[in-house]
């Protein structure tokens, strides 16, 4: 089974609506859009879309936590 990747936002002045910094996103996988240097993410609108990677760090979880996330949602 694949580990659900989580990020923290760090950077939202281009995406005020969208985003809030210091919180956790989950990451939906896309490699069309690592390509290019963005990342998919479930935003505040509960709908996926494409962010540059560079507003986001990873987010090192323990699998506690990560099973915490993907369960409450």
């Amino acid at each position: 089974m694949k580990k659900t990747k989580f990020v923290i936002c760090i950077e939202n002045s281009e995406y005020l609506a969208s985003l809030e910094t210091r919180k956790i996103y989950q990451v939906l996988p896309d490699e069309n859009a690592k390509k290019t240097g963005h990342i998919r993410i479930i935003d505040e609108s509960g709908d996926d879309y494409l962010f540059p990677a560079s507003c986001f760090i990873d987010a090192q979880l323990p699998q506690a936590v990560r099973d915490a996330i993907v369960n409450a949602a």
